[in-house]
């Protein structure tokens, strides 16, 4: 069997890689760059909770800042991205840890989202909302 260059058909690799991992074929085994996929495989699921975070955030921010414009849609959006970071932080307690930091990163973008939406420049610098309160599906801000 030809070995599958990672660059020419990353798919194929994948699926080259795993049949060699169960049949146990180590020498042909491509170390290096299984690690480092593995490595993005948890880069990826970082990257999400940040990202979901930023659109919580954001939507935390126009409910504060214009109450006049609360809708349920707004509040569905709420619930969703709190389901969801639920079930990630479900399926990957290790990033617990990392949730700060996260929230951290991801407040900037917020902010620009909800200026971009609300034309309004006035947010806090940093996130008024505690870990706590984001994951919390009954929060919403005055």
């Amino acid at each position: 069997m030809q070995k599958i260059c990672f660059e020419q058909d990353f798919y194929g690799w994948t699926q080259q890689q795993a049949q060699f991992l169960k049949n146990r074929q180590l020498d042909h085994i491509d170390w290096t760059q299984i690690a480092e996929e593995i490595e993005d495989m948890g880069r990826s699921e970082k990257r999400q909770l940040a990202s979901r975070l930023e659109v919580l955030i954001m939507h935390l921010l126009k409910w504060q800042f214009q109450p006049n414009l609360r809708s349920r849609s707004w509040q569905l959006t709420l619930k969703e991205q709190r389901l969801r970071l639920a079930k990630l932080l479900q399926e990957n307690p290790s990033l617990q840890p990392c949730l700060a930091e996260a929230i951290l990163s991801a407040y900037p973008l917020a902010v620009i989202s909800a200026e971009r939406e609300t034309g309004l420049s006035h947010y806090p610098d940093s996130c008024p909302y505690s870990p706590e309160e984001l994951l919390n599906q009954q929060f919403l801000p005055d």
